[in-house]
């Protein structure tokens, strides 16, 4: 999917995660709900779920708990119609935070799941 050319000019929601859960909150449906729709109308569309967690942890956990979020938000966008070979995951962990703090206002930021649109 990345030798695409990226979609820059559409903005879409990160979603976000509860500390230590990959569980998709139901305040945050209605984020991958519209990039299932954006999908579904850009049929050559193709997308990279990528999970990214806070800084505390591991690195080896938080890789395994960024995939965790990113395969979740990919299994709801499958249940949601969108075909299974335009979504691939991948782990940052806790190595690209978007808060650089070391509170919750910031690692409530940094645990989420990115889209990177291509076509």
């Amino acid at each position: 999917i990345e030798d695409g050319e990226r979609i820059k000019d559409v903005t879409v929601e990160n979603v976000l995660f509860t500390y230590d859960s990959f569980q998709i909150a139901p305040v945050e449906i209605a984020k991958i709900e519209k990039v299932a729709a954006y999908m579904k109308e850009n049929a050559r569309v193709r997308l990279v779920a990528e999970g990214n967690c806070d800084e505390r942890g591991s690195r080896e956990y938080n890789m395994s708990l960024g995939e965790q979020r990113a395969l979740a938000v990919r299994a709801h966008l499958i249940g949601l119609g969108i075909e299974a070979d335009r979504i691939q995951t991948k782990s940052y962990g806790k190595e690209k935070p978007l808060e650089q703090g070391h509170n919750e206002a910031a690692w409530s930021k940094n645990r989420r799941v990115e889209f990177a649109l291509y076509r």
